[in-house]
């Protein structure tokens, strides 16, 4: 397998939404579905440093804590599904979770999720976030919404630079623009944006 698939594995104790989130991660670019399973010890038996596990569990926060940090502590990069601010989603975070993504989110979202934990990001969903300010709106050029689309699909600013036959010291900055315009600095929160703006195209519009 190249260095370069992130194994994974789906823990979940409903079989519909498991092997629904099982059947995307599967058919995506760049993972590979190792395991899906409600137990967590097969999940941590077959899970190492770098591989990412996918956890939406219905247990008290203290009980789910401890299963993220089980997880983590092998160096296993967790993403955490939740269903509301008043779920463990905070808690799942302190014990080590890279991130926590909202059960409302669709397949867009799951699969960048995924790319940024894996990739060392955090991710928040933006119904489970907290905001002190309003989602910025702004004009955005064709150059800059076709950077944004690449960053929510977890390419790397070499990836990008090759992608659009530029250098890297115009991706870097297009981002600053980017960034100054959007009023976001972090990876993650440029890809939510991308998101929630319907910047990155559909499951059926990509290829």
């Amino acid at each position: 397998m190249s260095a370069d698939v992130r194994r994974v594995a789906v823990v979940g104790d409903c079989p519909l939404l498991r092997s629904g989130m099982a059947h995307v991660v599967d058919d995506a670019d760049g993972l590979a579905l190792v395991l899906a399973t409600r137990s967590v010890d097969e999940a941590a038996s077959v899970l190492g440093r770098g591989d990412i596990a996918l956890v939406d569990l219905q247990l008290p926060p203290a009980c789910l804590s401890e299963v993220v940090g089980r997880l983590a502590s092998r160096g296993v990069c967790v993403l955490v599904l939740s269903s509301g601010p008043d779920n463990p989603a905070l808690p799942a975070m302190r014990a080590g979770a890279r991130g926590c993504l909202s059960r409302q989110a669709d397949e867009r979202e799951l699969l960048a999720a995924l790319r940024l934990v894996s990739g060392g990001c955090s991710y928040v969903s933006a119904d489970l976030a907290v905001r002190a300010d309003p989602e910025p709106s702004c004009r955005l050029t064709g150059r800059e919404r076709q950077i944004l689309e690449l960053v929510a699909r977890g390419e790397t600013d070499h990836d990008i630079a090759v992608r659009l036959g530029i250098s890297e010291h115009t991706v870097h900055s297009h981002l600053d623009r980017l960034r100054d315009k959007i009023g976001l600095r972090r990876r993650a929160d440029l890809t939510r944006f991308a998101l929630t703006h319907d910047i990155v195209p559909t499951a059926s519009g990509q290829g």
